[in-house]
Parts: structure tokens; sequence; C-alpha cells
């Protein structure tokens, strides 16, 4: 396989633009965010459960072959130390720097649904927010609980792959002979039946239970998941005969994908907020919500594979390296943009494309200038020197496979 895994690159940049299209259409619709639209609805809901069950296995799938990349060029130290290096900076500047106005804005948008009465038992809610948010004193609760701060937000991802890494590192020498042990397993349809069968068996006995929290010290079903997916992307990252199978399957797969979405919104059509489906076919849902997602990363891969390998250009090149900058900045922008042009009551018409646009300039903006400066270019998650030619941009560790 060549060095370059420009269908790689291209997956994680679509993967992570689905997400950041996905959060501003969190600001439209009736599950619970951090801050809502007055016109949120059900409307798009369907359209949003498309990618939901697939899009952060995949990137978590992504980021393993990714590491398999690094860890074939450099000791396991070294390893450890470039992905450390590059993480934990913009992981410290979300959580002290660009995700505090998410939580300013919740608190703001939870007072002002309060009836004016009790808003007014809270004057000094807001007072020295910085603070109080920096040193966890902040006492913001309701019925539903406690806003916990200092908080990471949507950067729980940045945290879990680091840990993900910490604790592949003493693995590397087993991983390395997983393929050829197990290709057996994934080979033919079982490429289909085997992850699938693993996935909702961790959706059918753990998720009943834990939930998906994003809070790393209890989250132990997307803990099992997802670093269940990370391992496998590590040992099948330079395994030709799996990404042929996908390709072969691609079809198949999408066709099973489409079929499932079709079935999940159905059932949670027929089954609103506060209606309770039979046990049986909860079973079965969770099963076939697995389905969704597996078969969706194969066929991602698979097109992926078939027709974006040999994709290369300015643009990929430049992508690649934006586009984790991007997924940085990017809720905070949907959250304080959302939040003020609510407040202007325009038509939904002229608001949703203004706060898309917002966003795409917001995160634009965010990187050029932080690329542009050297001292920045750590903290969103650059190399600390910028590259003097566009062919010998170095890996991106979040995800990017070379």
């Amino acid at each position: 396989m060549t060095d370059r895994r420009h269908d790689l690159d291209w997956l994680r940049i679509i993967a992570f633009g689905l997400l950041i299209l996905y959060h501003c259409g969190m600001f439209y619709v009736t599950w619970d965010w951090h801050v809502k639209s007055r016109a949120a609805s059900d409307v798009i809901e369907p359209l949003m459960v498309l990618t939901n069950p697939w899009r952060l296995t995949l990137l978590f799938l992504i980021s393993g072959a990714a590491t398999r990349f690094m860890a074939d060029k450099m000791s396991a130290w070294k390893l450890t130390g470039s992905r450390m290096g590059r993480l934990w900076p913009p992981l410290l500047l979300a959580v002290f720097v660009t995700v505090p106005p998410q939580s300013y804005y919740e608190i703001v948008e939870a007072l002002q649904a309060l009836p004016a009465h009790l808003a007014a038992q809270y004057p000094l809610a807001l007072d020295n927010f910085y603070v109080k948010y920096a040193t966890a004193s902040g006492n913001w609760c309701d019925d539903d609980g406690c806003l916990t701060t200092p908080t990471y937000n949507h950067m729980w991802f940045v945290a879990y792959l680091i840990f993900y890494t910490l604790a592949l590192v003493p693995l590397l020498p087993l991983l390395r002979r997983v393929p050829k042990a197990a290709s057996v397993l994934i080979s033919g349809p079982l490429l289909i039946l085997t992850p699938w069968l693993i996935m909702a068996a961790l959706r059918v006995t753990l998720f009943p239970t834990f939930g998906e929290s994003h809070d790393f010290r209890e989250d132990w079903y997307l803990h099992a998941l997802y670093f269940g997916v990370f391992l496998f992307g590590f040992a099948i990252a330079k395994n030709q005969a799996f990404f042929d199978q996908c390709v072969k399957l691609r079809w198949v797969a999408l066709a099973i994908a489409l079929g499932s979405w079709a079935a999940i919104v159905t059932y949670y059509g027929s089954y609103p907020d506060g209606v309770t489906p039979p046990d049986w076919l909860r079973f079965v849902m969770r099963c076939v919500h697995e389905l969704d997602a597996w078969c969706a990363i194969i066929a991602a891969l698979g097109f992926a594979h078939r027709y974006l390998k040999n994709a290369d250009g300015p643009i990929r090149r430049m992508l690649t390296q934006a586009i984790f900058p991007f997924y940085l900045i990017h809720q905070t922008i949907i959250v304080v943009a959302g939040h003020h042009l609510d407040e202007l009551e325009l038509p939904l018409w002229i608001e949703a494309p203004l706060l898309v646009g917002a966003t795409a300039l917001g995160c634009w903006l965010f990187y050029d200038l932080g690329r542009r400066v050297p001292i920045l270019r750590v903290w969103i998650g650059l190399p600390s020197k910028m590259p003097h030619r566009a062919a010998s941009l170095p890996a991106v560790v979040i995800g990017e496979a070379r």
C-alpha cells in the first residue's frame, strides 16, 4: 500500500465536516443541547439520525489507523511524546479558553427560560463567571443536575483519544500480529457479521446501564466501543485485503445502512418520548442501530478507497491540516452566533444559512490566524513550525493517515 492514505485523509475531513454541520443542526432540533433556537422542532431529526450512529465511530477507526502509520515509523516512546504534544495543548486551550463561552450562554438561556420572579433569585449567577467556571464554584444547578466546570464539552473526543493512545502503547507488539491471526474472522460476509455482532453485544449489554455520557469516569459503554474500534483501526491500517473487501461490499453495505436508518427513523416516530416500546423491540433496534453504524462505515471506507485513494491536491493538503482547528472552535462559534442570531428573530430560511456561514467563516479565521502565528500553532493542533512545501506536510495526529 502507498505510504500516503488519501482516502483516509478525505474520510477524516468529511467526517469532521459532517460533525460540524450536525452541531449546527443541534441548535434546531428538540434534543437537549447548550442553546436552542426558538424555531427548534423535529423536522430535521431524521436527517440527523442518518449520520449519528457511525460518524464518531468512523473517526476513532481512522485515528487508530493513523496511529499505526505513526507507530511503524518511531519508537513507542516517541509515539507517545508526539501524540501527547499534539493533543494536550488543544485540549487545554478548549477547556480554559474556547469552551467557557459555551457554558456561559447555556446559563444565560437557562435563566431566560425561567419566569421573571424565579430568574430574579439568581442576580449573581454570571458575576465573575470565568473565575467560577475555572474554580468549579459556580453552583449552576437545576432539577436536572449541576453544570460541571471546567469542562471539555465537544472536545471529549480528544480526551478519549489521549487515554486510548496511552492504553495502546503497551499493546503494540500484539496488535501488529492481529491482522494475520484474525483475518479469517473478517473475510467475505464475516466482514459485516463479526464486527456487527460484537458492536451489537456491547449495545445490548452495556448501553442500558451506562448510556453515553462523555464523562470519561463513567462512560464504559463508549469506552468499550470506541477503544475497540480504535484498536481495530490500528490492526487493519495496512491490511490491503480488508480495504479491498470494503470496496467489494460497498453497495451491499450502503443498502443495509440505509434500510437500517429507515427502520430507526420509523421506530423513533412510533415511540416518541414518554412512550416505552416493548423490551424485545428495544433489543432488536439496538442491534439494528449497530448494523447501521458498521455497514455505513464499510460503505464509507469502500467508496473512499475506490474513488479517493489517489485524490490529492492543494485542497486536500489544506483541509487535512485545517479540519482539526475547525473542530476545535466550531461549537463555540455555533453556540455564540446561534444565541445572538435567535435574538434577532429572523426568518428561519435566513437565520440557518447565516449560522452555517458564520461557523464556516469563524472556523477559517481561527485556523488562518493560528497557523500564521508560530506561538499559536501548537495550541490549535498544528506542527510548531510551518512546513516549507505543501508536499512535506507532516501527519496530523488527530487522525491523518500517513
